[in-house]
């Protein structure tokens, strides 16, 4: 649920409301009981990060990269040469 600033023109009054996307702003100041509220607008929520593993889950070193894609890319099977049999030690 969101936050709105709001702010008396006649008292000058400001203090904060929690109210649904949908509900309809306020008009009547609580402090001095007149309708001259205005809602005002605000700079949003601001994102936070916290903890200390942030940057080590989410950004990983170039060397990690390399590393994780050589563990993980296909191997390529070794050509291994193929031994022929002479065609005068072929028993018939």
């Amino acid at each position: 649920m969101p936050t709105y600033d709001y702010h008396c023109n006649a008292c000058s009054h400001e203090f904060e409301e929690f109210q649904y996307i949908k509900d309809a702003p306020l008009k009547k100041c609580p402090s001095c009981g007149k309708n001259k509220l205005r809602r005002l607008i605000g700079g949003g929520a601001a994102i936070v990060f916290k903890g200390s593993g942030f940057y080590q889950t989410d950004y990983r070193s170039d060397a990690y990269k390399k590393g994780a894609k050589s563990d993980s890319a296909p191997s390529t099977p070794s050509a291994t040469p193929k031994t022929e049999t002479p065609t005068s030690q072929v028993k018939e």
